[in-house]
């Protein structure tokens, strides 16, 4: 056996233990079956493969070190969910809303869950086209006079980056005061220049959980995936565009469908405290100037809670709350999503709401941004198909809107897809809506984009080919892993 022949067997060898190593801790850490057996799969079938992805992707950091010394601690949170609730009892004018009873058990749900009360004085403005948002929130920045904070997934140096770009500038050159929070994988290709020049210009900018590249890290299995804007206080917008020109529909994949809401009153209190928290995670500085929580006029009857999740909650806020969404419904629900991975949660109470004579529909992209997580998604199909779920497959482009809509009465709209992802590992945030105009407006979008849609049918699903059994079953597998 010559050197060369022992070095591989060492190699080999190493990667053996190692591999195993690692199945007995996934065993360990007492995951959800379909998880275990996903990760042993891989790890069985490509022990080098499966072995990166492991280090990267597969561990268990959810209430772990990485971010306990990054999370507020419990005082400083609860100064500033005082300080939210103190600027709303002062501003209340009218008595709370009343609610049926499932829409108050969502409320109480939301309010334990993720801080968030109940805000009735706010007037919102829902977006589906990137140019009149782009637009929208260019004269929102344009107008502030205090302060602008941002956080994003996606920042690019293109069109419509640069026209935000030079705003921000202008306005730090004012004397705004102006935050800008951007993703580390998700803003990956953003160019060093515009980042310098926002800095050169008086903008503070810091990045989410930076990963230095090729050192494996298990901070990039852990994303900021929120879209913020929070101006002077008054005006937030939270939705599933992030900045870059492909959200106005000049991108690879054509006319771009999404859902943006830009929200004015008490709920942005709610957004503030959110970014506030990720820019302390982001540069441990603590931010509770009162000055950021302006008082709110009198501006609308919209009734908007703020959920936010994340892998440092101790619980899956926004899967809570679509689970109990989806639950609770008596007459219909209207979900859009451009991915399907659900948990066996979600799973059961979407098919057994559809059997139980709820009337279910699903709108997702018929052709891929991640060919995965496409496939992952279809394999869905059959069952929800059989249980008696509508599903429509968009053509017109490709649909990223992340909506729900129940029996006309709630709605929730913001960063979450509908998959394992955003409930246990992004950070994201939703807005849930209570009656009002908001929701007639995202019923009426539902129903316009199901013209633009083909309706899948079981008996098509039933007797597809082999190939893609196969390609739907390869990425199923992986399903749990996305």
């Amino acid at each position: 056996m010559n050197h060369i022949d022992v070095v591989i067997s060492i190699i080999a060898g190493i990667l053996v233990l190692s591999t195993w190593i690692i199945g007995f801790l996934i065993v360990l850490e007492n995951r959800h079956p379909s998880k275990t057996i996903a990760w042993l799969t891989v790890l069985i079938a490509f022990p080098l493969i499966g072995f990166i992805f492991y280090v990267m992707l597969g561990r268990n950091v959810r209430k772990g070190r990485l971010f306990e010394h990054k999370s507020m601690d419990r005082t400083e949170m609860e100064t500033l969910s005082s300080i939210v609730q103190w600027k709303l009892n002062k501003g209340r004018k009218q008595l709370e809303p009343v609610l049926s009873p499932h829409m108050s058990k969502l409320r109480n749900l939301v309010s334990q869950n993720s801080r968030a009360p109940l805000t009735s004085n706010n007037a919102a403005e829902i977006y589906i086209d990137g140019d009149p948002h782009f637009e929208a929130l260019k004269e929102a920045l344009q107008k502030a006079t205090h302060h602008i904070h941002m956080v994003y997934y996606i920042l690019r140096d293109d069109e419509v980056g640069k026209d935000i770009q030079e705003i921000l500038m202008q306005k730090a050159r004012a004397g705004v005061r102006v935050r800008v929070l951007y993703d580390g994988v998700g803003s990956h290709k953003l160019s060093r220049k515009y980042v310098e020049d926002l800095k050169a210009a008086g903008v503070e900018v810091a990045v989410f959980l930076p990963v230095v590249f090729p050192y494996f890290n298990s901070k990039i299995n852990y994303r900021n995936h929120r879209k913020i804007v929070v101006v002077d206080g008054k005006i937030g917008f939270v939705g599933g565009m992030n900045i870059g020109d492909e959200y106005r529909g000049l991108g690879p994949l054509g006319y771009w469908r999404d859902t943006h809401m830009k929200v004015e009153g008490e709920a942005v209190y709610q957004l503030q405290m959110i970014f506030m928290k990720d820019w302390y995670v982001a540069t441990n500085q603590f931010i509770q100037d009162l000055t950021y929580f302006p008082e709110q006029e009198k501006i609308g009857d919209e009734q908007i809670q703020i959920v936010a999740s994340g892998p440092d909650s101790d619980w899956e806020f926004i899967l809570h709350t679509y689970f109990l969404m989806i639950t609770n419904a008596k007459h219909y629900i209207y979900l859009t999503s451009p991915y399907l991975i659900p948990d066996e949660s979600i799973l059961t109470a979407l098919k057994t709401a559809a059997l139980s004579g709820v009337d279910v529909r699903l709108i997702l992209p018929s052709y891929p941004d991640h060919k995965i997580v496409f496939w992952g998604s279809r394999s869905y199909y059959e069952e929800l198909l059989e249980s008696g779920v509508k599903i429509f497959e968009y053509e017109k482009g490709f649909v990223h809107a992340k909506t729900i809509i129940v029996d006309g009465e709630i709605a929730s709209l913001g960063t979450a897809n509908m998959d394992m992802r955003s409930f246990e590992h992004n950070f994201e945030v939703n807005a849930i809506i209570y009656q009002g105009e908001s929701i007639a407006t995202l019923e009426k979008n539902f129903f316009d984009d199901l013209m633009n849609c083909r309706q899948v049918y079981y008996k098509e699903i039933k007797n597809r080919s082999l190939g893609r059994r196969m390609k739907e079953s390869g990425a199923r597998l992986l399903s749990p892993l996305l």
